[in-house]
């Protein structure tokens, strides 16, 4: 049985969306984040030493990073599913937006987050000092980083319905994420019809929807 070290709201939503696509059976470890500090809780360091989520164990496997995850299962069980052949556009596509992912995408919109919490976690005397340097921040560097990777979602998509091509995969999944989490901290979904539909269709596969029922609320969807 695969066990999921799941952490709400977090990137391990995509590890069970992954696994009701590929029909696995696997069991849920729910852990709540911390709520003044929105980090993961102690205990996930016992399953990893870096403590954080997601985390699989297959029998004596144990697996991080989300990535790293989804190649595994593919590899272990998906037989030829949600990946493009190897050699091919499709296939160096996939490769790409599989790691683009976390590698580029993430760091960006992570650093919007952090600058926009800084103020409200200030001392009182330091605010102003503090809002004035992570505005700045923002503006001139956070924002238009930001911007130049929503553009270029919203341009790949207007190439395919998907990233990888004219076909769903785990691709999707990877970039669901960040997709998610810009439409919630950095664009206007409205605005981004293409990206717009990639939401929508990701939201109505039942796959998605059972892995929400497994994970619990996920403030993204």
């Amino acid at each position: 049985m695969i066990i999921v070290h799941h952490l709400a709201d977090s990137r391990s939503q995509r590890v069970l969306w992954l696994l009701e696509e590929l029909g696995l059976d696997y069991e849920v470890r729910r852990y709540e984040r911390d709520p003044r500090t929105r980090l993961a809780p102690p205990e996930l360091k016992a399953i990893h030493p870096l403590g954080k989520s997601p985390v699989i164990q297959d029998g004596d496997v144990t697996v991080a990073e989300t990535g790293a995850i989804v190649e595994y299962l593919l590899e272990t069980y998906g037989r030829g599913r949600l990946r493009p052949p190897a050699g091919t556009e499709a296939g160096r596509r996939f490769t790409y937006w599989l790691h683009y992912a976390e590698g580029s995408a993430m760091p960006p919109l992570l650093l919007k987050l952090v600058f926009s919490m800084l103020p409200r976690r200030s001392p009182a005397l330091m605010k102003p000092i503090v809002n004035s340097i992570a505005a700045k921040a923002q503006t001139s560097f956070v924002d238009p980083q930001t911007q130049a990777h929503v553009d270029y979602w919203e341009a790949e998509l207007g190439r395919s319905a998907w990233f990888a091509g004219d076909e769903f995969s785990a691709a999707d999944i990877m970039m669901s994420f960040p997709v998610e989490a810009g439409a919630d901290r950095a664009f206007d979904a409205a605005a981004r019809p293409n990206l717009k539909g990639f939401l929508e269709r990701i939201h109505a596969r039942p796959a998605y929807q059972r892995a929400l029922e497994r994970g619990g609320a996920y403030t993204y969807a």
